[in-house]
């Protein structure tokens, strides 16, 4: 819906035609669009046969002389399209234009320019010298970035994601290759259109945002698989001959970082249980040892060998387990679940205690400050990752909400309504007119505002762009209010609320920031 709202003002003033293809949603994502954008036109699949496929339909439909290649996690600035027009009017030569792109903390995406990935480019992104090096001419050529950021260039490959045609350049390339169910058939239409005589500029004086989709996540195994099968499909197409070792690499790399990939996520996963079960059990063994030590040993008695390695683990397990089924390791974390989860295994150990024979119940006594010992340590090592900052392993509500909303009085409280309807209340909201972003960084410090709203009625795609790249440094969570909806977008974020009431305990006017 932003993206359409974004592109509904850019087109203002050009003759277009908005072409909308619905890869069979799940949602009433098609009802949706034809109630509030009437004037485009939608096609609706039944089965989702990949990115190609889509934009080949509407490619297809298209009668402009020029084509845009637009996702729908994306916005453009009021004269994107006026300034792209005006640069193919202008370079005869120019096959396709993509532009700057940034995300939705103001950090430039190098997407938006790329080189092709012949072997060599091919091998350094393939096992990360890339992400090594990335000041490198050589080992950073994927993303070109040797290249000035700001300077208008020809480029090999441009995105998908914003990719601005000629109807007349598609015509003698070829659409898309539906071969490509998902990445790399922007690359190969790239190396396709450079082929048959054109250049692909990157135009840096007109940006979008792009919000980049979950389709997959970089990362994970299926963004892995998906991304490198691509590839492999464009060597086999454009270098498999002589190419074999290319090929061969290509495929040992797909599985060595689908590996690696799973290996991380079942590492970060584990670690804290790993680390709860290690520190525990150390603790436990001590306890155990001096419970022996300082009091069997004057009754005349002992642990047998096997309570140490089998009767503490088997404690543990039941800390852990219930832990787990009480959420007490879905992050972020919370104290609430982990202590429930500690109190419920203790209730079990104790009830079980309760039912065995005399002659295998132990001392009551170590089960109960072994609970009190694994509440100390279970608490106190998430508090340790939470102080130390580790990205992922933090509390939840652990820095309370302080939002600031830019825009005009009447719609930001409106918007900060909406703000409040999420599960975390906001501890305060502060509102400002749209300012320079000077004072909007001035104001994030002072006030340690860690949530950004820009309203979309009141300020223009163009200065929200411009206000990301200025306050990417500020690290606070910068989102998008969309106009006359209940929506609040950010980057992997869409807060949609389905009833909202007014709440003044929020809403403090005082705290408006004065115009």
């Amino acid at each position: 819906m932003q993206c359409l709202q974004s592109v509904q003002k850019a087109i203002a003033g050009i003759e277009a035609e908005v072409i909308v293809v619905d890869n069979a949603s799940s949602d009433d994502s098609v009802e949706m669009l034809k109630e509030k954008f009437p004037w485009i036109n939608v096609i609706a699949n039944n089965e989702n046969k990949g990115f190609a496929y889509a934009n080949n339909q509407a490619i297809k439909l298209a009668k402009g002389e020029f084509v845009l290649l637009l996702n729908p996690d994306t916005l453009v600035e009021d004269d994107t399209f006026t300034k792209c027009i005006e640069f193919m009017n202008q370079t005869p030569d120019a096959g396709a234009i993509g532009v700057k792109m940034i995300n939705g903390n103001g950090e430039f995406l190098p997407e938006s320019k790329r080189a092709l990935p012949i072997p060599s480019v091919a091998f350094y992104k393939i096992f990360g010298l890339a992400k090594l090096f990335p000041k490198s001419k050589k080992f950073g050529s994927y993303h070109l970035t040797g290249l000035d950021n700001e300077k208008t260039q020809s480029v090999e490959v441009l995105s998908g994601a914003f990719m601005f045609l000629r109807k007349k350049t598609l015509e003698e390339t070829g659409v898309l290759d539906e071969t490509f169910f998902m990445y790399g058939e922007d690359i190969d239409l790239s190396y396709r259109i450079t082929k048959s005589g054109y250049k692909n500029y990157y135009l840096p004086n007109t940006r979008i945002v792009h919000y980049k989709g979950e389709s997959t996540k970089k990362g994970t195994v299926n963004y892995v698989i998906v991304f490198y099968k691509a590839m492999q499909i464009f060597a086999k197409k454009h270098f498999a001959s002589g190419n074999k070792f290319y090929i061969l690499i290509l495929n040992l790399a797909i599985w060595l970082r689908a590996s690696l990939a799973i290996g991380k996520r079942v590492v970060t996963s584990l670690l804290l249980p790993i680390l709860d079960i290690a520190v525990i059990y150390g603790g436990m063994l001590l306890l155990a040892f001096y419970w022996q030590a300082q009091v069997l040993f004057y009754r005349e008695s002992h642990f047998p060998r096997y309570y140490f390695f089998l009767v503490i683990p088997c404690y543990i397990t039941i800390w852990v387990l219930s832990v787990a089924f009480s959420k007490g390791y879905k992050k972020p974390y919370s104290t609430f679940k982990t202590n429930r989860g500690i109190i419920i295994g203790t209730v079990a150990i104790l009830l079980i205690y309760a039912l065995l024979p005399e002659t295998i119940r132990f001392s009551r006594a170590v089960s109960i400050f072994g609970a009190v010992w694994t509440a100390v340590a279970m608490n106190g090592l998430r508090y340790l990752f939470h102080v130390s900052g580790m990205k992922g392993y933090r509390y939840a509500n652990a820095n309370k909400r302080k939002i600031l909303i830019v825009g005009k009085l009447e719609e930001t409280e409106r918007v900060a309504l909406l703000a409040q309807a999420g599960s975390q209340k906001p501890e305060v909201i502060y509102a400002i007119e749209n300012s320079s972003a000077t004072e909007i960084k001035n104001f994030i410090k002072e006030n340690k505002i860690n949530e950004l709203i820009f309203c979309s009625r009141d300020v223009n795609v163009k200065s929200i762009i411009s206000h990301l790249i200025e306050l990417k440094s500020c690290s606070v969570s910068c989102k998008i209010a969309l106009q006359d909806t209940p929506v609040i977008i950010g980057s992997r974020n869409i807060q949609a609320p389905t009833g909202v009431k007014k709440n003044t305990d929020y809403l403090l006017s005082s705290k408006f920031f004065p115009k």
